[in-house]
């Protein structure tokens, strides 16, 4: 009997890739061992991409688009854009918990495709979400009148890439998660008014954070 490949089954596999992807890295594994650690068939694998590459970057953009939607209702049921970047930080540092360092090693050397989609949804979901988290914090008086967004928004893109850097940040000494919350640090306490600083002060305090 033939299978018949459907969504649903293409969304789980994706989402169990993406899972040991990150636990053991991609080089390493081959379609052998993905659809082993799967628990199915090379043929039912091959339903659904046409080899590892695609099976890659098709796993990535789901996990992307997954990971817009979640960040994107956070940043809309937050009570002010504070509150907003707070809660968004923690979930990218959470998530960057799970990540091996290999993984980024190598998706930009060996999966140029699939790096784009990284790349893609750095410079066009993570950029407009910091300009619209700057542009709301400026007119609830949280942020500096004077910060330019679109500049704030480059910069902080170019922060993000250097978390990667294992030549600036080698992995053995710095987790991606440490270097994340060192930067949401920086970047919040750089943007921050008086106003703004004094309400960070006490909400990390009142949850049992430094800051």
């Amino acid at each position: 009997m033939t299978e018949t490949p459907t969504p649903d089954k293409e969304t789980e596999i994706l989402l169990a890739a993406t899972v040991l992807f990150m636990k053991l890295g991609i080089k390493s594994l081959t379609m052998d061992d993905i659809s082993r650690h799967l628990g199915i068939s090379k043929k039912t694998l091959y339903l659904y991409v046409s080899d590892k590459k695609e099976l890659v970057k098709k796993a990535l953009e789901l996990a992307f688009s997954n990971q817009e939607c979640i960040l994107g209702d956070i940043s809309g049921n937050e009570g002010n854009a504070i509150d907003g970047l707070l809660a968004i930080n923690e979930k990218i540092s959470q998530k960057l918990q799970t990540v091996q360092p290999a993984v980024m090693y190598d998706l930009q050397k060996y999966y140029p495709e699939a790096w784009k989609v990284m790349e893609n949804h750095k410079k066009c979901f993570v950029y407009d979400m910091v300009v619209k988290n700057i542009n709301t914090g400026i007119q609830q008086g949280y942020y500096r009148e004077n910060v330019n967004p679109e500049i704030i928004a480059s910069i902080y893109i170019t922060m993000i890439d250097k978390i990667f850097d294992s030549d600036m940040f080698p992995s053995q000494k710095y987790s991606f998660s440490a270097i994340h919350k060192e930067m949401a640090r920086y970047h919040l306490r750089g943007i921050a008014s008086g106003k703004g600083l004094k309400y960070i002060v006490k909400r990390l305090k009142d949850n049992n954070h430094d800051f």
